[in-house]
């Protein structure tokens, strides 16, 4: 059974682009990297390195130190019903915590065939438009609005 902890982690790119996975089980799902942790102990950033490799290909320990980032925001949404199996009986909310993670402009994707079939390299503003999820849109947007301010 899954755990209803999660994170979700923006891959982006210093010009702005932001890299989007397609669901193997849901045609036209785009998201950025989540996933749940494996234990309820499991330290959030090893779990957003650990998913980003599972689901990527990405590995967070060959990037520079401070590349992933804790962005310090959490959201509990509702789990869509055609999900909910993954979960003990009556679990029906989940926690996300989000993270970022800024890589080069010529990382590799290696994609998890049992779990993502196409990526993608968008700018952030289509990218958020182009998610399934709207609090994963959200995340986008609040991260490239966060930057922002940082540069003005």
């Amino acid at each position: 059974m899954k755990i209803p902890i999660s994170v979700l982690v923006v891959i982006y790119k210093l010009n702005g682009e932001v890299l989007l996975i397609e669901r193997a089980d849901k045609a036209n799902f785009w998201q950025s990297v989540t996933g749940s942790v494996d234990s309820v102990d499991e330290d959030l950033r090893l779990a957003a390195a650990r998913e980003v490799l599972e689901e990527t290909g990405i590995d967070v320990q060959s990037l520079p130190a401070g590349s992933l980032q804790d962005m310090d925001h959490q959201i509990e949404y509702e789990i869509y019903p055609q999900w909910r199996h993954r979960y003990a009986p009556g679990v029906t909310r989940n926690t996300e915590h989000w993270f970022s993670l800024l890589v080069p402009d010529d990382t590799q994707v290696q994609l998890a065939p049992r779990e993502h079939v196409a990526y993608e390299w968008l700018p952030f503003t289509e990218a958020a438009k182009k998610c399934f999820s709207p609090s994963n849109g959200e995340a986008l947007l609040r991260l490239f609005s966060a930057r922002q301010s940082i540069t003005d």
